[in-house]
């Protein structure tokens, strides 16, 4: 599994079984810095600032890397237009220049630009209103990547999305913002930490905290997958684990300064063929906004936006969710959608700071900071474009707890692993695709997935030519494509790869079960599996989609809870609460 070669600068943030063994004895032997909890978006950026501020950084997370929140979003880069209305003026230019940074400097090869167009359905006052609230929205975000507005007849707006009623508007504005993969986004960024000397380990949760005198000083540890338990002492820990923020503050035995309220949003995937159009669309409803967004060969459509009081890790769809969303998209379509045009669907849980109002909807996506006690810092809140902010000023708030002078946040300069390069090769797709026999359309999707470290993907195809085949049952992606995440993506369990190194969970009507098998022998072979382990990981997957599609015919949150969480665990050593 180790080559020989001298490592590359993309290789340095390998993060494969020798380093899981590795990091395992590390955090027991090793004092940092800075402990970080929580391995989605908020978590990575927290380890990737530390580190490339000079710090000793460990981050860990009880599941995958963005196992949670941050695998389940809209996949946009956005300023959040609707938050215009609510006059949070400094959030939205906030988020815009992260979009900015994100698509010019930092990750060009994960986040792309992506067009909306925005019905209009009342005459004389509705079209200055919106275009309005358009410029500000275009002039908010400084440096230009994206086009600005434009205006559409009827006419116009129709040749752009035939699939509307034709009195479904009067005409309409399109708009840009940017997409990209959280999951894979996510991962990058903690490789990316890893490149710059953070130790990242998944499958391993916080189980206690350690004290000296009334500080915390580090964590107790346990390997989900095998039970070991250790410890890891540090300078000051960091709770970044969204939704389970509380729980993480009770084992601490501090009291929150915030409280952390979650809220399910559950999108729907249907074929691309289903809705004839050219352009994404954005929908009011009576509480927020409906999102209808391209992404490949499909359409995703969400979200909802409910309160959650149930089980934190595997939120459930119900019925009920599926329904409001086809009923408000199918408001709009010539053609409407119905329950078997639905080839995915994935509920998420948003990290809401709790406020006064009862309405999910109205709480804000402003994150906050505090000190749960000496040595412990929560942060919570947010959205997921913002996480670079919320990073810093996590790291802003250790401060004190860390001796010697801080350098300062540098991650606005710092591209994710992938991003050099990546322009250059874009312009050499048709020679990278000759030599590797590939067609130039797969050389691009494997660029905006991997960026200038294609190069380490396609290799592997150099000693055993059948990797650079498909999937069978799930052509988007290569079979190197899963030897790489075991190799260097973190991936341990058959549901990392099928659910967030790929996304064919949700991407195809089978949502992962006709290849499950063919998956995990890639897998075993490189993690040494036998056929045991082998068919239990294809049980336990293929029983986890089993529950999720029962979960999504019930009626009420409580009945598809009780049917999702019957499913078995891949990480069976998990003990509560989770973090």
């Amino acid at each position: 599994m180790s080559s020989d070669k001298p490592e590359t600068a993309g290789q340095q943030g390998k993060i494969g079984p020798e380093e899981h063994e590795e990091n395992w004895r590390r955090l027991g032997d090793e004092e940092f810095d800075v402990v970080v909890i929580g391995g989605g978006v908020t978590g990575a950026g927290v380890a990737l600032d530390a580190a490339t501020r000079g710090l000793r950084v460990a981050l860990v997370e009880a599941r995958d890397l963005a196992s949670g929140t941050s695998s389940r979003s809209s996949k946009l880069f956005h300023g959040g237009l609707r938050y215009l209305e609510q006059l949070e003026f400094s959030l939205v230019r906030e988020a815009l220049h992260e979009r900015e940074l994100m698509l010019n400097r930092l990750a060009p090869h994960l986040v792309k630009p992506v067009s909306f167009l925005y019905p209009l359905t009342h005459r004389i006052w509705e079209r200055p209103y919106t275009a309005a609230g358009l410029l500000l929205y275009d002039r908010m975000g400084g440096a230009r990547s994206v086009p600005g507005q434009k205006h559409l007849t009827r006419a116009g707006a129709q040749r752009m999305v035939p699939a509307l009623k034709r009195d479904a508007m009067i005409g309409g504005i399109r708009y840009y913002d940017a997409q990209a993969d959280d999951a894979r986004h996510t991962m990058t960024v903690a490789r990316t930490a890893a490149r710059y000397g953070a130790v990242v380990r998944t499958s391993t949760q916080v189980v206690d905290f350690l004290h000296e005198a009334d500080r915390v000083a580090g964590a107790r540890l346990r390997d989900v997958d095998d039970g070991r338990e250790t410890e890891v002492r540090a300078q000051a820990v960091i709770n970044a684990t969204g939704v389970w923020t509380d729980e993480l503050q009770r084992l601490s035995g501090g009291r929150g300064r915030f409280r952390v309220r979650a809220s399910k949003g559950v999108h729907v995937v249907v074929s691309r063929d289903r809705i004839v159009s050219d352009s994404g669309l954005i929908l009011r409803t009576e509480k927020s906004v409906l999102f209808v967004i391209p992404w490949g060969n499909h359409w995703i459509i969400g979200t909802t936006d409910t309160d959650w009081n149930l089980d934190l890790a595997h939120p459930a769809a119900t019925k009920k969710d599926i329904d409001y969303i086809l009923e408000h998209v199918n408001t709009v379509l010539a053609t409407p959608l119905t329950h078997s045009d639905i080839e995915g669907v994935y509920a998420g849980l948003r990290p809401l700071l709790a406020g006064e109002s009862d309405d999910t909807s109205k709480l804000s996506r402003e994150h906050a900071v505090a000190r749960v006690a000496p040595g412990l810092v929560a942060i919570a809140g947010g959205k997921y474009t913002t996480y670079r902010v919320m990073a810093k000023d996590a790291v802003d708030a250790v401060a004190n707890d860390v001796s010697g002078r801080m350098a300062e946040s540098i991650t606005d300069k710092v591209p994710l692993l992938g991003a050099d390069g990546y322009h250059a090769l874009v312009n050499q797709i048709d020679q990278i695709a000759a030599a590797h026999g590939l067609h130039p359309h797969r050389v691009r999707h494997l660029l905006d997935r991997y960026g200038s470290m294609v190069h380490e993907v396609l290799a592997l195809g150099e000693q055993r030519p059948e990797l650079l085949k498909p999937i069978d049952e799930a052509p988007n992606y290569l079979r190197a494509e899963v030897v790489y995440a075991v190799r260097n993506e973190a991936a341990l369990h058959l549901e990392d790869v099928l659910t967030r190194r790929t996304r064919i969970s949700f991407e195809y009507p089978h949502r992962g079960t006709e290849c499950a098998e063919q998956v995990a022998r890639l897998i075993g072979e490189e993690l040494n599996w036998d056929e045991q382990r082998v068919s239990d990981e294809v049980q336990r997957y293929c029983a986890r989609v089993r529950a999720e599609r029962e979960s999504q015919n019930q009626p009420d949150d409580q009945a598809a809870d009780a049917t999702r969480v019957a499913a078995p665990e891949a990480r069976e050593e998990l003990v509560e609460p989770v973090s």
